[in-house]
């Protein structure tokens, strides 16, 4: 059973309430499709739980969720918050709007707060130190620029670290590109461990990735461009584009033919919706997974109980199944 977050790492809390599922303070759960997810207390991405862990644990959460009063629910999604301090998120059959504006929605807004308070908390020190005769403006514009805020793995498997500098270098081109667009990684050959946070050294290289290696790579690099979050405008304005693309490529493709090839330099509303994209594409891999291992697993049943069942016929029934076989055979 994992306890860090798959996307930042850190701890993601514990709980006494799911007795089968002790991991997460707030949980997200649809019974109908049998997904369960561990909402993260740090960058609140939703982490989806291993297949074999969730089935009990989803029939749970639902017996607590209704089991509570203190919850409020639409025609689709359903929140309740439990006395033990667990949250439970409820799923149904919500449009991609509304399930949207759950999701990601909050995130967007707390993103938003976070940076005001960062940027609002700089500019304060700045100001006092400058009073004091200490020049250290220079500390918070280029202090942190090469701290390694991805890390992210090309198609031969090979770990690249991008830093904070570097994502303003990140592009989206339609040129020279298999399937129609690529995303150029800027990054570091080197990293070091710091005092509080590692840091990229030696000159700036850039990788072409492309496909599903591409789209995994910008759900971990898209977050530190999007610091800023979104409003409930431009996150509705995001939804529109990736209905409208109706593929996590095509919307990849579109993005690569605008004026700008950087990525930086695209709208909120482009950037939201490629961030969006790529964390359900990634999700939906990670379902087909599972798929082929449920279906490697009928299979290893199937042949098991067809051997079963041979055990039960005898021989003489066996060897006019055989003669009736090669008749149709010939025929």
């Amino acid at each position: 059973m994992f306890k860090t977050c798959i996307y930042c790492n850190r701890n993601l809390g514990s709980n006494e309430v799911v007795e089968n599922f002790p991991v997460g303070r707030r949980l997200a759960f649809d019974q109908e499709k049998g997904r369960l997810w561990v909402v993260c207390d740090n960058c609140r991405r939703w982490n989806l739980s291993p297949l074999e862990e969730r089935w009990e644990a989803i029939e749970e959460c639902e017996r607590q969720f209704h089991d509570t009063s203190q919850r409020f629910s639409t025609d689709n999604i359903g929140l309740a918050r439990l006395p033990e301090g667990l949250e439970l998120v409820r799923i149904g059959r919500p449009q991609r709007r509304e399930f949207a504006a759950w999701r990601y929605g909050r995130e967007f807004i707390r993103r938003r707060i976070r940076q005001v308070i960062v940027t609002s908390t700089q500019v304060a020190v700045t100001v006092a130190a400058a009073a004091a005769g200490m020049d250290i403006i220079w500390f918070f514009i280029f202090g942190g620029k090469k701290k390694v805020v991805a890390r992210v793995r090309d198609e031969q498997g090979k770990r690249l670290s991008v830093v904070q500098k570097d994502l303003s270098h990140l592009q989206l081109t339609s040129a020279d590109a298999v399937d129609g667009w690529s995303l150029v990684v800027p990054y570091r050959p080197v990293e070091k461990s710091g005092l509080f946070s590692a840091y990229g050294k030696g000159k700036r290289e850039a990788a072409a990735l492309t496909g599903p290696t591409a789209i995994r790579a910008a759900g971990h690099i898209l977050p530190k461009l999007n610091s800023w979050g979104g409003t409930d405008s431009q996150v509705r304005s995001a939804v529109e584009r990736i209905e409208y693309a109706r593929a996590p490529e095509r919307l990849f493709a579109q993005a690569s033919e605008t004026r700008s090839s950087t990525v930086k330099k695209m709208s909120a509303e482009v950037r939201l919706a490629l961030e969006m994209v790529a964390h359900e594409e990634s999700e939906r891999r990670a379902l087909e997974g599972e798929l082929a291992l449920l279906e490697q697993t009928w299979r290893e049943a199937e042949e098991i109980a067809s051997i079963a069942d041979r055990l039960l016929i005898p021989d003489s029934v066996e060897d006019w199944i055989r003669k009736q076989r090669r008749k149709l055979t010939g025929s």
